[in-house]
């Protein structure tokens, strides 16, 4: 006998499996953040928390099989998210609301712990979180006062990937505006690379010296990867 195609099986996908059900109580995501807390889970089980519904694992599966990390969910369109079998605008909604507040989380803390600088690894850390989630290159300038203590963080320039225009001057408007005694400029590598370019060198050589006519000493140049970092003063390229 030849199968037909009705009107019923064309318009409405055949039902999820719902494999939470199978699994046994203990074994459920939302039991396993009970018991062992959130930090236990994986980004899957995270997700299907958040999803929520018979068909949480599937839908949290197709969602890191379609964009890999939690990071691309993050930066995803909103309509790309609903697009995902099993998700839907509503639940689009939460799961962005919520890696948005992971996301705040980290910046608040960036922004309230602003601490005395005494090594490049005190600027890296200070900022390594926030800019190795960036998926556009950015430059972002730490001003300084005369205790080495971070009173400012400046988010100059934003490029397109691996491009990035920077102008010297504008660098030092806000420090000199501000009255900085020091300043240390940073920017991220997206590829996760931290190694410096050979463009690299050669920006942190114009800064360090327009720094030494306005006044404003140039402590670092720091170049952000993935939760990696390299101190351009550390191996005295460009100063």
């Amino acid at each position: 006998m030849t199968a037909t195609l009705t009107q019923q099986s064309f318009f409405y996908p055949q039902p999820i499996e719902n494999r939470v059900a199978l699994l046994p109580v203990c074994e459920r995501p939302g039991t396993r953040l009970v018991t062992f807390g959130a930090g236990a889970l994986s980004r899957i089980e995270l997700l299907a928390n958040i999803i929520g519904g018979a068909a949480q694992i599937e839908a949290a599966e197709r969602l890191i099989t379609q964009f890999h990390t939690l990071k691309k969910i993050q930066n995803a369109a909103l309509i790309e998210i609903e697009r995902i079998h099993g998700i839907g605008k509503i639940t689009a909604i939460r799961i962005k609301a919520a890696l948005e507040i992971g996301r705040r989380m980290v910046k608040d803390a960036t922004d309230k712990d602003y601490s005395q600088i005494h090594s490049p690894p005190n600027a890296a850390h200070l900022i390594m979180d926030e800019m190795s989630a960036l998926e556009r290159e950015e430059f972002w300038v730490l001003i300084l006062d005369t205790k080495n203590r971070v009173t400012d963080i400046t988010h100059l320039y934003r490029g397109n990937l691996n491009t990035l225009t920077i102008r010297v001057g504008e660098i030092f408007e806000s420090p000199l505006k501000n009255l900085a005694a020091s300043i240390i400029v940073a920017h991220n590598h997206p590829s996760g690379d931290p190694s410096p370019s050979p463009e690299d060198v050669h920006v942190t050589e114009r800064i360090v010296e327009a720094g030494k006519l306005l006044d404003v000493d140039v402590l670092d140049h720091i170049i952000i990867g993935n939760h990696r970092f390299i101190s351009m003063k550390e191996r005295r390229l460009g100063f």
